[in-house]
């Protein structure tokens, strides 16, 4: 386990004010094809770096899926795991997630503890994360899962007291997340809230169904956006159109 600073946040902040796409992929519904398809089309689209988990893991060999993944497209893989079982040594760098926005302590402290014997024999870098659920139209898995309370999406200032709260505890990155399949994404109104009063890398994700929900992330004061269903379902063939196009909306925003 390493608690400083190191190469993988380095890279995330040397980034910050240049939003960069992140890839999410759920080893659960990460089939052979759709894994190389992804690995071949995202370095060549210019997405930044994978992360990688799910709300319940139901398969075994993610460890072999991320060595596979890293071996044919170079990039980094982040995990972004739903518990401590989703903790393996073949990633690069794991988000070390609270869910600061839950009053569940499972998800507060619980799985946190679990996983810190883990890490510390795995030597994986630790990106300490604040994670915040928002509301977003749906029951989603995460929510379920969580068995927590989503932040109301139309109260910018609950979301802001609690980014304020992770500063305060020392986390050094926030994710704000309106779950796997959500009917909306994060209000802009939100992100620009809590970017105001974060300093550290902002990851925003999920509800994000084309490139104008990225752009509007983005524009809103995002770092990292990241989009999963979206590549989920998209065709094989379309993947690298599909990535092209987000690709170039982030351009937009950067250029702009």
């Amino acid at each position: 386990m390493r608690l400083e600073l190191g190469v993988v946040e380095s890279w995330l902040r040397e980034g910050m004010g240049r939003p960069r796409l992140l890839v999410l992929v759920d080893p659960d519904r990460l089939e052979p094809a759709r894994l190389e398809a992804l690995a071949r089309v995202a370095p060549r689209t210019g997405v930044a770096a994978f992360l990688a988990g799910t709300s319940l893991l139901c398969r075994a060999g993610m460890g072999r899926q991320l060595t596979r993944l890293k071996e044919l497209s170079g990039l980094r893989v982040i995990l972004f795991p739903g518990d401590a079982g989703q903790v393996v040594p073949e990633a690069d760098a794991i988000l070390f997630l609270s869910l600061i926005s839950s009053r569940n302590p499972q998800y507060l402290i619980g799985e946190q503890v679990r996983s810190a014997p883990l890490l510390a024999a795995s030597g994986l870098e630790c990106l300490p994360t604040g994670y915040l659920l928002v509301e977003s139209g749906t029951h989603t898995s995460a929510q379920f899962m969580s068995g927590s309370q989503p932040l109301p999406r139309l109260k910018p200032d609950i979301a802001v007291a609690h980014a304020l709260a992770a500063r305060a505890l020392g986390l050094r990155q926030l994710y704000l997340e309106a779950g796997s399949g959500a009917r909306w994404p994060v209000p802009e109104e939100m992100i620009r809230a809590v970017r105001a009063v974060f300093d550290g890398p902002l990851l925003v994700g999920g509800g994000l169904r084309e490139a104008a929900d990225v752009a509007r992330a983005a524009r809103a004061g995002a770092d990292l956006v990241v989009v999963g269903s979206l590549l989920e379902s998209c065709p094989l063939e379309e993947l690298e159109t599909t990535l092209g196009q987000l690709m170039a909306t982030l351009a937009g925003e950067v250029a702009s």
